[in-house]
């Protein structure tokens, strides 16, 4: 999830809490303060307060300890390491810091599964915005981007020149719509005829198909990136703490 547009209650104490972490008010091994503390001192509930705690918990920051309460651990040591996942980078990223050109923006009919990600219904439109990237002049990956008709309304997203900002930066400035989280989805498949031709394929290689579905802090979907990527010429790597 994405703790930093401006967020719901529960990520706005999750970054409280690690600023505290950081500067030494809270240092490692001392205990953190009691849920009943945290609800009286900033004024939120006790869900919000478990879902900030589970949060800096899977993250690494603190470590519960049955009837002893929750210890500070300090900065993870792989947070420093992390870097955007993939659908993730696409979202945040201003089109112009990469090299390539719009290969279509038009109101399109919806595959099934982006259909469901964008909870519309199948075969239905959608804007589409998709851009063909380039690395030392050779294809790489297809970077295609939906959302409802009227998010679209009212963007750039239709120029066949790149964006100077994020899409997240973009739609929020436009629209007034916040990113909260993504799911991300990945698959395997092999290319169209069309994917291949743009992306210079061999025969008989694969897809890796990156998915990431952007909603709101409701949960209302609000975009959909389609990421493809050639198989022979990517990998996928992921770094995490161990809760």
């Amino acid at each position: 999830m994405s703790l930093e547009s401006v967020p719901p209650k529960y990520a706005q104490l999750v970054q409280a809490l690690q600023r505290r972490i950081e500067s030494g008010d809270y240092p490692p091994g001392s205990l953190l303060p009691s849920e009943n503390q945290l609800i009286n001192e900033f004024g939120v509930s006790r869900p919000t307060v478990v879902a900030a705690l589970r949060v800096l918990r899977e993250q690494g920051w603190i470590d519960s300890q049955q009837g002893k309460g929750r210890f500070v651990r300090g900065r993870p040591a792989m947070t420093s390491m992390e870097q955007p996942r993939p659908g993730q980078a696409y979202l945040i990223g201003p089109e112009s810091s990469s090299d390539g050109e719009v290969v279509e923006a038009a109101a399109l009919a919806v595959p099934n599964r982006i259909a469901a990600l964008l909870d519309i219904d199948p075969k239905s439109k959608a804007f589409l915005r998709r851009r063909l990237v380039s690395r030392n002049g050779e294809p790489t990956e297809i970077v295609s981007v939906w959302l409802p008709l009227e998010l679209s309304e009212g963007t750039d997203l239709t120029s066949a020149d790149p964006l100077d900002e994020g899409l997240r930066e973009h739609l929020q400035s436009r629209k007034g719509v916040r990113f909260d989280h993504i799911v991300e989805q990945i698959v395997a498949r092999m290319p169209t005829t069309e994917e291949a031709k743009r992306l210079g394929m061999l025969k008989n290689v694969p897809l890796l198909c990156v998915y990431a579905a952007v909603r709101d802090a409701a949960g209302h979907a609000l975009v959909v990136a389609e990421v493809l990527l050639p198989a022979d010429r990517h990998e996928l790597e992921d770094a995490y703490p161990i809760g």
